[in-house]
């Protein structure tokens, strides 16, 4: 169901640990106690591919998973979401991010690569920044960094100009 109340994370990814699904694997029972719903568009390891499965039943108002991959898709669940999340374990260069801050969809990404390279680290005391990052390679890291932007979603001015620094 939707809930415009509370932000809708987007991932569209391969479904790998170079991605971070190790990650996402590891932190599943914190990320859907929050209060956020997610969306989800990929292939590739059957591990995550029925972990997927396994939280979408047992979180059926926060999770959605389309198991194939879909262009047109991709982009209305890139432009739809609040949030991005890409905790890719190395990533050179990356498109979504940079998807992303186009349509106004704040990125949440590890801080390597590609990725550190565009998007801007948030910071709140100033409001500078264009998204959120973070450096450990670790499920704590991730869901501290997804706690961050949950908590300034709230926020909706702030939200607001978060979103269009990026754009």
């Amino acid at each position: 169901p939707m809930r415009d109340s509370v932000p809708l994370i987007g991932m569209i990814s391969r479904l790998t640990d170079q991605k971070g699904w190790d990650l996402v694997a590891e932190a599943a029972e914190r990320l859907f106690a929050m209060n956020l719903q997610m969306i989800v568009l990929g292939n590739g390891d059957a591990k995550y591919q029925e972990l997927l499965r396994l939280l979408e039943r047992k979180y059926p108002d926060k999770l959605k998973a389309y198991l194939t991959f879909d262009d047109a898709l991709a982009h209305r669940i890139e432009a739809a979401s609040d949030m991005f999340l890409m905790p890719s374990r190395w990533e050179p260069c990356g498109l979504n991010q940079l998807y992303s801050l186009k349509y106004g969809t704040v990125p949440i990404v590890r801080e390597v690569g590609g990725l550190a390279d565009t998007v801007k680290p948030y910071n709140p005391l100033d409001g500078d920044g264009t998204g959120f990052l973070f450096q450990e390679y670790s499920a704590d890291a991730m869901i501290a960094a997804v706690e961050q932007a949950v908590s300034l979603f709230a926020k909706k001015r702030q939200w607001g100009l978060l979103r269009k620094a990026g754009m």
